[in-house]
């Protein structure tokens, strides 16, 4: 991604991008954790840790326009559809308030429910 302004040009890659984004999903009530994008151990997913964080998110640049997909693991007992919105929220917020990128889509892919401890 660049950022123009009047002093240069900014370059921030896909996987800073990831990071932050997997970050502020964190911090999100009723989320256990983030999930890899590709792997699916015997039709469960896999958490990953914090060091591992941009192996759940995917971001893609469409026609100048930010979309990102969150593979998350929600905690058994809450709302899907508000931690869900909670999420794409505060990634969004982050984003823009963090980096200063306008993100278009923020897309949830969640893959499992657990219980939390």
């Amino acid at each position: 991604m660049q950022i123009k302004s009047e002093l240069g040009t900014i370059h921030v890659s896909n996987d800073v991008i990831a990071v932050i984004a997997g970050s502020a999903a964190l911090d999100c009530y009723g989320l256990v954790g983030m999930a890899s994008r590709k792997q699916l151990k015997d039709g469960i997913a896999e958490l990953l840790g914090r060091e591992n964080l941009s192996r759940g998110v995917e971001v893609r640049l469409e026609q100048e326009q930010i979309h990102i997909d969150l593979h998350i693991v929600v905690s058994y007992g809450t709302k899907i559809s508000e931690v869900a919105h909670n999420v794409q929220s505060k990634v969004k917020y982050v984003l823009n308030d963090v980096v200063g990128l306008r993100v278009d889509l923020v897309n949830i892919i969640v893959q499992g429910v657990r219980v939390s401890r």
